[in-house]
């Protein structure tokens, strides 16, 4: 009998769309039609492979026909079924909050009662139902709304401190940080406020806006919108003289209002305060340069690309320049207003600086080979200011030093541990570079840890070749402080919005760096510990804020390191100026 041709429809079981009966078309044309695995597959769009493992699938009892009969599941939860964990749980969640319990605790006692439910589902639960954020506050307050009785869970306005509403006891989980005061006050913040010209607003003065900033960085808080995790803790109000601190939006408005002037005012004064202080040289004034780039995540044309050390590559960053009082090791300039065509004078930038605050250029200035121009040395030479830096190694150079012999170097013995502490030098006395007007001192230095020699040249021609090399040595100890401000004052997190004014950010890191340089000078044992140490073992100590009458006492909690503070050099009190003269004291538990 003739083969009578496909009927009408018949390509719905030729070509099958439908995922499950395509699958039961390919086993029965390889089980019954006797196709071979590589025909069933080319047949219903499959690889041999492919068949050959429905096959292994149904023979083994995991693919049986009411499964390839059944229609195609989607993902995601089915039409009307609801999330049955979310919908048990909703009215004993709802309860809980009235109680007052966090996300957290709520999702810990759900845990409890056999009914666990994630914190995440239990904040979405409360969004649901008309929940804000939970304040947690000493006292209860009474709602504002009537579907939300119960402890308010509104975010209060930001408001300056009224010292006759403020709760006699307190608890708090940074009372440490209240130990940054003393040397504020000494510093004169409202001082310095006042000559940098910050303004103020109509209901925070300017030394809380800049204070309100500044907690963010001495708590190691990564971006102005993560300042929801200080608001329902009372001492970075109350370091700000704050009742409570300006929410998100109002500290990125605050900080686009500001200018490049504002900082480098504020940066000038400052530094007279720090040189004072004994915080930064006065005379024959050393200071360490050096870029970093910080590195944005988003995708912002407007930005330019700078090297980013980090990732070994150009990348979108802003680009940032600090220099380190090389007596000190305290950073006493930043900047952020930095481009391409304008960073290679940046150093003559800083010496103008240096200055206008001191009445004189700095007597030297160290700093890698990237960070200017030749033209720009001669003009520092010009000026009389003594620089030292390296050179780019070209191919006639490395000629010349691969030309000499070991009895051309000799040995230098440094002060400094470690295994670099003898290396040998090549000095070549006078030697002309290709932009630079007159000649320059050039050292070959060999065994700094470097494979490479590092050639470095100087237009200082006094200082012995132990001087020099130290003085380049000790320069390296500007990138281990730009890590220290990047790990305890979080100066790498650019977001993609730029949220924080990236000049004002910076300058905030310098001031941070100093106050913590202060108060490890008052522990004793802690004159070079690094600042994420300083915040981790004293900022973060927990403790209670006493208030009453004209004064406000800290209670620090006892922890291991209490030994340290009761030895420290602490004041008895210390009268606050933007809290209106009262007296701060601080007690040992």
């Amino acid at each position: 009998m003739a083969a009578r041709s496909p009927q009408r429809g018949a390509a719905a079981f030729l070509a099958p769309r439908e995922p499950n009966q395509r699958r039961y078309e390919a086993l029965r044309a390889v089980l019954v039609e006797g196709l071979s695995h590589a025909e069933a597959g080319a047949r219903f769009g499959y690889t041999r492979w492919g068949v050959v493992d429905l096959v292994r699938q149904y023979r083994a009892g995991k693919l049986g026909l009411s499964s390839l009969f059944a229609p195609p599941g989607r993902p995601g939860r089915k039409p009307g079924s609801g999330n049955t964990r979310k919908d048990v749980v909703r009215a004993r969640v709802i309860a809980l909050r009235r109680e007052g319990l966090s996300s957290s605790e709520i999702s810990a006692r759900l845990a409890e009662e056999q009914t666990p439910l994630n914190r995440t589902s239990v904040g979405e639960i409360l969004s649901e139902e008309g929940f804000g954020r939970l304040l947690r506050r000493p006292e209860p307050e009474a709602s504002t709304s009537p579907a939300t009785y119960g402890r308010d869970t509104n975010l209060a306005r930001a408001k300056v401190i009224d010292f006759s509403a403020v709760p006699a006891r307190q608890d708090t989980t940074r009372a440490g940080l209240a130990l940054v005061l003393p040397d504020l006050v000494a510093l004169d913040l409202p001082e310095l406020v006042r000559k940098a010209g910050y303004p103020s607003t109509g209901v925070v003065p300017a030394t809380s806006w800049l204070l309100s900033l500044l907690c963010l960085k001495l708590t190691a808080t990564r971006r102005v919108s993560h300042v929801d995790d200080l608001l329902v803790d009372p001492m970075a109000s109350l370091v700000s003289g704050m009742a409570v601190l300006p929410k998100k939006s109002a500290l990125t408005s605050y900080s686009y209002r500001l200018s490049h002037e504002h900082q480098r005012a504020f940066l000038a004064a400052l530094d007279k305060t720090m040189i004072t202080a004994g915080l930064a040289t006065s005379s024959q004034a050393i200071f360490d340069l050096d870029f970093h780039a910080v590195m944005h995540w988003g995708n912002d044309p407007v930005l330019e690309r700078h090297y980013v050390p980090k990732r070994s590559q150009r990348a979108r960053s802003v680009l940032t320049f600090f220099a380190q009082d090389s007596g000190t090791h305290n950073l006493v300039y930043a900047n952020a207003e930095l481009y391409k065509a304008t960073q290679a004078r940046e150093v003559i930038a800083f010496c103008d600086h240096w200055r206008e605050l001191s009445g004189a250029d700095p007597y030297m200035v160290v700093m890698d080979q990237r960070l200017t121009t030749q033209a720009v040395l001669s003009e520092l030479d010009q000026r009389g200011v003594k620089f030292l830096t390296l050179r780019m190694r070209s191919a006639s150079l490395m000629r010349h030093i691969d030309s000499l012999r070991p009895s051309d170097y000799k040995t230098v013995h440094l002060d400094r541990p470690g295994p670099y502490d003898s290396p040998r030098v090549h000095e070549d006395g006078a030697v002309r570079i290709s932009h630079y007007e007159g000649s320059v001192r050039q050292l070959v230095v060999k065994g700094l840890g470097r494979e490479a020699p590092s050639v470095i040249i100087t237009n200082e021609r006094a200082l012995s070749l132990k001087a020099l090399i130290e003085h380049y040595a000790r320069r390296m100890s500007i990138e281990q402080r730009l890590a220290e401000v990047i790990r305890a004052f979080c100066a790498d997190a650019l977001s993609s919005t730029v949220n924080l004014n990236v000049d004002l950010d910076v300058m905030l890191a310098v001031l941070a760096q100093a106050l913590i340089a202060a108060l490890r000078l008052r522990l004793p044992g802690y004159a070079h510990a690094t600042p994420d140490t300083i915040q981790r073992r004293f900022l973060e100590t927990p403790g209670e804020i006493l208030t009453s009458g004209d004064g406000v006492t800290v209670r620090l909690e006892r922890r291991a390191y209490s030994p340290v503070l009761r030895a420290a050099s602490l004041p008895t009190e210390t009268a606050v100026p933007w809290w209106g003269g009262r007296r701060l004291s601080f007690e040992l538990a």
